[in-house]
């Protein structure tokens, strides 16, 4: 493994570290707006990863999956999950959702912020869109390399693509996913304990369908994404 690979690597560790640390906090910051101050009580509105950090979903999977195994462009992991206190919420079932919400939205914030500062980034000199389309296309002159906007490149839009395959992930409808939170709270009484308790077909439901139906949703985005950075 070559040193800028590895330096790559580095740098989708990172961003993934800040794109969950971001989420958690997003949920904790809704909850805490809509009445409910538990996570905002434990520490939980910030984007400090030590407050976030699951040693096994933020740090030993991500690791393994960046140095021990191919896995193409879906990085994924978890932090810990936000305490919420429902009961504290004035409309459980509208606030729980909206705070579920908060999550997803804040990694496609991040996703917009970031595909506006690469586009700023391609219009503000000649270096800059050079090391924006290199970025793209894969095509990397290792002279480049040494060039003070490519660094900036590739994190923006390492941010770019992490935070919309986090968004999407954590919206699908399996149990402890978003998603699960979302569609729970519109299922009958019953219903929502034979969903809560998939428990092993959840986790199964990922493994198997997980990526491809990510990649399905994520591969249109990202082409749009593409084709507006080229086209600037």
């Amino acid at each position: 493994m070559s040193q800028q690979e590895i330096l790559l690597k580095i740098f989708e560790f990172v961003i993934l570290v800040f794109s969950l640390s971001l989420h958690e906090a997003a949920h904790a910051w809704m909850a805490s707006r809509l009445g409910d101050q538990t996570a905002r009580m434990m520490g939980r509105v910030t984007l400090n990863p030590v407050k976030h950090i699951d040693p096994i979903g933020t740090v030993l999977l991500p690791l393994a999956m960046l140095f021990l195994g191919s896995y193409g462009r879906f990085l994924i992991g978890w932090a810990k999950p936000t305490p919420v206190t429902t009961r504290n919420f004035k409309n459980i079932r509208r606030d729980d959702t909206l705070v579920t919400l908060a999550g997803p939205c804040s990694n496609l914030l991040a996703a917009l912020l970031a595909l506006i500062a690469l586009v700023i980034l391609t219009k503000a000199s000649p270096a800059g869109m050079m090391a924006v389309h290199s970025v793209i296309v894969g095509a990397i002159d290792p002279e480049m390399m040494a060039s003070a906007v490519f660094p900036m490149a590739i994190i923006f839009y390492l941010t770019v693509v992490l935070n919309l395959f986090l968004a999407v992930f954590n919206l699908l409808p399996l149990p402890p996913l978003d998603g699960s939170h979302i569609v729970r709270n519109f299922l009958p009484y019953k219903a929502v304990r034979v969903y809560d308790s998939m428990g092993m077909i959840s986790l199964l439901l990922m493994l198997i369908i997980g990526s491809p139906v990510v990649n399905f949703f994520v591969a249109p985005a990202l082409a749009m994404v593409n084709a507006i950075l080229l086209s600037v």
